[in-house]
């Protein structure tokens, strides 16, 4: 299956998740962006990442993980975010020690892979399948969501009520309205309200 480079474009505060952010991640040759939620923790621990010059007093899990890839002569060649599975990414990064040439795969946690590819500087990859699934397309003044497929939490379904008992045609406005603020976790619910109907 073909890979599908991605760069991080920003990571965003959640309007409607307390202590929840968003990845951006555009599509490096294409016009797709892929946004992922994290929570706060997991955002930090980019964006120091991102921010080569800030430090940190004690190293952070990821930066004792790529400490202890060093000392052992283990490289990360790459990260693939493979599966979407209930809103849930799944991703991979792939390992090879440099002394004996082992390669390996080792499953994890999307926002701690992406953590760890900045540190090595190891591109990230998708499958087309993904973006197909969770991608938004991005055109000169028009984006145009496809499907943002969030993990919703309780409280999240309880407002989320409120939104099936508007018309299609309000649906849709608020959907572009959303869209336009960026606010792709409004966007996913009423775009699945609209292919519910």
């Amino acid at each position: 299956m073909k890979h599908i480079e991605l760069e991080i474009s920003a990571i965003r505060q959640s309007d409607s998740q307390n202590n929840a952010y968003v990845l951006l991640l555009n599509e490096i040759n294409g016009n797709r962006q892929l946004p992922i939620v994290i929570g706060w923790c997991e955002a930090r621990a980019i964006a120091i990442g991102l921010e080569e010059k800030e430090k940190v007093a004690r190293p952070l899990t990821h930066d004792l993980f790529k400490t202890f890839g060093d000392k052992f002569k283990i490289q990360i060649k790459k990260v693939i975010i493979h599966t979407l599975i209930e809103g849930i990414f799944h991703a991979s990064f792939h390992s090879e020690n440099i002394n004996t040439g082992e390669k390996n795969t080792i499953d994890a946690r999307t926002s701690d892979a992406i953590a760890i590819a900045i540190r090595y500087k190891c591109p990230i990859f998708t499958y087309e399948d993904i973006l197909d699934r969770a991608g938004i397309i991005i055109n000169a003044g028009n984006t145009q969501i496809i499907n943002i497929s969030i993990k919703k939490d309780k409280e999240k379904n309880k407002k989320d009520s409120s939104i099936k008992s508007l018309s299609v045609s309000k649906l849709k406005k608020l959907l572009e309205q959303a869209i336009e603020k960026e606010d792709y976790e409004t966007a996913s619910k009423l775009r699945d309200e609209l292919n519910s109907r």
